[in-house]
This record gives structure tokens, C-alpha cells and sequence, in this order.
């Protein structure tokens, strides 16, 4: 599980102006003052993605494995994908979904950095 997390958190890290925090105590990836992903608390044997998806979001929740994100957040796109520790997690999907969802969060100027 934490070679995915790993894996996950260095490819959202490499967009533009992001940066790791941990408010509340969770794994999160930013870029200016705004989470565009979260990791949730490091567990052992669990691990979660959560992330905003205003184009795909709908597409997402129709796997097993995802629902609307807690807190209201799902009302905005918010899809939170969790995996226990003998499940497959598919990176390159959840990259995907990274990338949606800094592209919704980021200022428009920095998400022009992605199209150049």
C-alpha cells in the first residue's frame, strides 16, 4: 500500500507550485492555499485517495471501491477511493484523476504551465 501512496504523492508534487501539508493530521497535496488531493492519515494497512472530479466524477463513483467524499465535499465532485491491504490499487487511474482534479483547483495560470 505505501509504495501506491508513495508513488501517488510524487506524481502530484510535480505539478506546478504543489506542495505536501498535513492539516489535520492528513497527507495532502497543494498548490496555493487550496488541497487539491488527499491522502488521508498514514495507515499500515489502508489507504485512501480523495480528489476533485468535476468532468469524471459521476464515471468514478461506478466503481466498487469509490463514493462521494465526506464533509459536503461530495455535493462539489469530491471522489474518495479507499483500499485495504490485499487491494490492487490502480495508480495510473488515480493519476489520472490527480491530474482532474489540480487542473479544477489551480489557478488558471498554472494549469496553462500544463498545456504548453
Amino acid at each position: 500500500m505505501r509504495k501506491a501512496e508513495k508513488r501517488l504523492l510524487k506524481y502530484a508534487l510535480a505539478f506546478p507550485e504543489a506542495y505536501e501539508d498535513h492539516p489535520w493530521g492528513e497527507n495532502v497535496a497543494k498548490v496555493g492555499k487550496k488541497v487539491f488531493v488527499f491522502f488521508g492519515v498514514p495507515e499500515k494497512d489502508k489507504f485512501h485517495c480523495c480528489a476533485k472530479l468535476p468532468d469524471s466524477a459521476d464515471f468514478a463513483l461506478t466503481f466498487p471501491f469509490t463514493e462521494p467524499a465526506g464533509y459536503g465535499l461530495g455535493k462539489a465532485g469530491w471522489v474518495l477511493a479507499r483500499f485495504g491491504p490485499t487491494d490492487e490499487v490502480p495508480v495510473d487511474m488515480l493519476e489520472d484523476w490527480i491530474d482532474e482534479s489540480y487542473r479544477a483547483v489551480a489557478p488558471k495560470k498554472l494549469v496553462k504551465l500544463l498545456d504548453e
